[in-house]
Formats: structure tokens, C-alpha cells, sequence
């Protein structure tokens, strides 16, 4: 199994805690589709002989584009890779841009999964965060996408300065009210070149709070499992049946090409992520030449990656996999590292699987870093 991943990088506004890489202007929109068009066909080499189960939108913000342009991309992945049978197309969408009659456009496209950027129902969030909707939008969007979407994913952030338990647990409820399938939920964290980090300095917001941010998550795992969510990765819960396919994937260390400005590539053996800039990406395109750079990985390279990825996942990290992959001395230093993490009652191994316990959940990534091995190589 493999994916498809591609990047649509505009925005209507810069959200206050964003890093990733986007233009507020539309300028360039037009000839960023076709360039983005003639990259997916510049890279079917890489994928001759894999079959491609996933395809994602991403963003920014991908549901900015005309039903014309997504429906025009689509199939240049089609035209040009092998598709399986019953793909996950994902789009990442905003409420502002779901009128009942565009999910009713999407809705007759192959996407047949909505990835929904709620973050927060109240209003004073979403205006600290600077987001393009408003709190009727958020919830009117979804009573008509769910009309028309079975597949539908919806994001939520927690550790929000200010933010009380008791909102907090009215945020997940009013989600669980629409009967959503699965959720994303994030802590927010303070990027370097973001807005939110200079009004954090400037004293306009508080700074987060990693002990309230901790609480927040013990509600948001307490809840969804309650409401029957299977907590399959540190920050996604899905019912049974709706876990993302694309992320999954991810997760499990499957192949995947990244199309368009600053997307990443994985082929197991090598890692590679496109220039960071619309108009140098534009530019070498036109040029026929791909704007990457590539990182060859070495063993502790996939080590470590498996180690991060496979500790925030219910699959966990196979001890057998690990010797038969990398060999018996990174086990024993796994091993090593990992016995005060045992004794403190953040990891358990059940079955040759390393997994954390639910003590050790929210500390999972730094955990991993614990684990990572530096200088074999």
C-alpha cells in the first residue's frame, strides 16, 4: 500500500499558531494547479509498481481550491499511477469554505472523506487564534457535511491559555453531538516564527500550560473511549472501521510521495522534501526539474523513526521487529533505556510489544527521544 500527498499551499488568513508553509495570496493559485499537476506526473516513475490506496489534500488549506481544480488533480493521479479499487481521497477543509452547496459539490467528486478544521466551537478561541470562521459556521458545516460525508474526521485544540476543564469537556461534547467517527485533537504548541509567539511575548496571550494541557488530554482520552473512539494514535481517536487510512500508513512506515511545495517523500529507504517556496517550487518545475532535497537513512535513522512513530501508535514497537530489523545491539540498548520508564510505569511490554500506558501517553515523544539511539553509525 502506498499514498499520495499533496500540498495546497494557500491560505485565506495566517492563524495565529501556524508553522506550516502557505501563501495568503491567491495570486499564484492557477499555476500553482498546474504545476502541481505536472509534478504528479514528473514522479509516476517512483511508484510503477505500487498501488495507491490513499490520496490527501493537505494544506494550508486545500478546500480553497475550485471543485474544478481538485476534480483536475485527481485525475492526473489517476491518469498517471495505479489506483486501488476503493481509494481514501481525504480533503483538509475549513468551516467558511463548506456552504451546504459546496459539500454537495465535493460530495459528487471521488473525495469521499472530509478532514474538518474545527479547533475550538467557542468563539473567543477561534478569535484568539485568528481563524477564518466563526463558531455558527463550525457547527453549521458540519450538520450539512454529515448529510452527504459518512467519512468525516474534525480537528480540536486543547491547552488553550484560559481554558477551564469545563470547556474543554464542552468542546468534545458538542463534537460527539454530530456523530463524527473520528478526531483529531492537538495540544497547542508555541512555534518560533508564529504570530502566537510574539504576542506570548508581548504578554497579549498567556503561554500555554503544559499542566493544564496534560489535564485536557486525560478528559479527551477518558471521553472518546467512553463514547466508544479507539485511541489509535497519541493524537487521533477513531471508531472502529474509520481510523485514517493515509495516516495509518504513515504510522506503519509505508511508501508515500508528497507533491507541491515543502511536501515530504518516504520510500523506506530514503527521505526527501520539496523547497519551501511557491515561487522557487514554480520556477524548477517549469524547468522539469523536481525541487527536492534527499536524505538517505541510515539504520539508526529507521530506528529511531519506528521508535517515535510506533510508541504513539496502539500497534506499539515490536521487540522481535526490532532485532530481525536492525539487530540484537540496538535491542539490548532499547532494552537499557527503556527499564526506567518500565519501573516508573509509563511503559509496559506485553506480547514483545513496547508500548506507553496511560500514565505515559501524553509524554510519549519525549519519551521516544529517550530512546532514540545517536551514534551508531
Amino acid at each position: 500500500m502506498s499514498g499520495i500527498y499533496i500540498h495546497i499551499p494557500f491560505c485565506k488568513q495566517a492563524c495565529h499558531y501556524c508553522d506550516f508553509h502557505f501563501s495568503t495570496s491567491m495570486k499564484k493559485k492557477e499555476e500553482m494547479v498546474l504545476a502541481i499537476a505536472k509534478e504528479i506526473r514528473m514522479r509516476k516513475s517512483e511508484f510503477k509498481d505500487e498501488i495507491v490506496e490513499t490520496i490527501y489534500f493537505g494544506g494550508g488549506t486545500p478546500s480553497v481550491l475550485q471543485i474544478s481544480e481538485l476534480r483536475f488533480l485527481i485525475d492526473e493521479v489517476y491518469k498517471n499511477y495505479k489506483i486501488s479499487e476503493n481509494p481514501e481521497i481525504t480533503i483538509e477543509a475549513n468551516p467558511d469554505d463548506l456552504s451546504k452547496e459546496r459539500i454537495i459539490e465535493l460530495s459528487e467528486t471521488p473525495i469521499n472523506r472530509l478532514s474538518i478544521g474545527i479547533q475550538s466551537f467557542f468563539e473567543d478561541d477561534l478569535i484568539m487564534m485568528n481563524r477564518a470562521h466563526n463558531s455558527a459556521e463550525a457547527k453549521k458545516c458540519l450538520e450539512e457535511a454529515t448529510k452527504y460525508f459518512d467519512n468525516i474526521s474534525l480537528d480540536l485544540i486543547y491547552g488553550i491559555p484560559g481554558m477551564s476543564n469545563e470547556k474543554w469537556k464542552q468542546n468534545i461534547e458538542t463534537a460527539l453531538s454530530f456523530d463524527i467517527p473520528h478526531i483529531s485533537s492537538y495540544a497547542l504548541t508555541v512555534e518560533p516564527k508564529t504570530a502566537l509567539n510574539k504576542l506570548i511575548q508581548t504578554g497579549e496571550i498567556a503561554k500555554p500550560n503544559d499542566e493544564s494541557a496534560q489535564e485536557h488530554f486525560t478528559i479527551l482520552v477518558e471521553t472518546l473511549e467512553a463514547n466508544d473512539f479507539i485511541h489509535y494514535e497519541l493524537s487521533n481517536f477513531g471508531k472502529a472501521n474509520y481510523f485514517s487510512k493515509n495516516n495509518s500508513a504513515y504510522w506503519l512506515g509505508k511508501k508515500y510521495i508528497g507533491i507541491g511545495p515543502s511536501a515530504h517523500s518516504y520510500n523506506g529507504v530514503t527521505r526527501s522534501w520539496n523547497i519551501s517556496n511557491n515561487s522557487l517550487y514554480l520556477k524548477s518545475i517549469q524547468e522539469d526539474v523536481l525541487p527536492n532535497e534527499i536524505e538517505i537513512l541510515t539504520v539508526a535513522d529507521r530506528y529511531n523513526e519506528y521508535i517515535m512513530t510506533g510508541l504513539r501508535t496502539i500497534w506499539g514497537v515490536s521487540l522481535d521487529r526490532i532485532e530481525a530489523e536492525f539487530g540484537s545491539k540496538y535491542l539490548d540498548y532499547l532494552l537499557k533505556q527503556a527499564q526506567k520508564f518500565l519501573n516508573d510505569d509509563l511503559l509496559f511490554i506485553e506480547n514483545a510489544i513496547l508500548k506507553p500506558t496511560p500514565k505515559g501517553k501524553f509524554l510519549t515523544d519525549g519519551i521516544a527521544s529517550d530512546l532514540f539511539y545517536l551514534n551508531l553509525e
